[in-house]
């Protein structure tokens, strides 16, 4: 589904560390997000994807989660579930040295669990959630759908790795 409104995604570095290119990779899988998941689009929206390190999300995982711990992705919804969007949706927030051990570990690109952590932290900004296994199976089948149209393995099914990490929601 096309925007009616522009979408302002914004990445923010706050760890140099980071690889090039992962601005153009975040919105590519923001915009695929879109077009599957279909919200209502009332005016003008941003967002801010903010790539950190593990400290800075240990932190953050601490102080509004109570976990203390780094986890991979943290999704800070500014908007109802499922509401129209307009405005400021919220941040989606990602630890590099998780992301990169995760990746190594399941034997995945970089690339391919960066664009998972991103839809799976967009869809949560949007109002999915996994809390129960009927919500879970609806999140994670639109992110399989997601993904597939991005050229990326259902990294919850036969084709993807045997014991994915499940990203964590705020």
């Amino acid at each position: 589904m096309p925007l009616s409104a522009p979408l302002d995604i914004a990445v923010i570095r706050n760890d140099e560390a980071w690889p090039e290119g992962l601005e153009t990779l975040a919105e590519a899988a923001i915009r695929r997000a879109l077009t599957h998941a279909e919200p209502e689009i009332a005016g003008v929206s941003e967002l801010s994807v903010v790539l950190t390190n593990d400290a800075e999300q240990q932190e953050l995982n601490r102080d509004w989660r109570g976990m203390d711990k780094p986890t991979n992705v943290l999704s800070f919804p500014q908007i109802e579930p499922f509401a129209p969007l307009s405005g400021l949706l919220g941040d989606v927030i990602l630890a590099r040295e998780t992301l990169e051990r995760e990746a190594a570990d399941l034997g995945i690109s970089f690339n391919d669990h960066f664009t998972h952590l991103v839809v799976h932290g967009f869809l949560h900004i949007l109002g999915y959630d996994h809390l129960d296994d009927e919500e879970a199976l609806e999140m994670e089948g639109l992110e399989t759908e997601i993904l597939a149209s991005l050229g990326i393995a259902d990294p919850y099914g036969e084709d993807g790795p045997d014991t994915p990490p499940t990203p964590n929601p705020v």
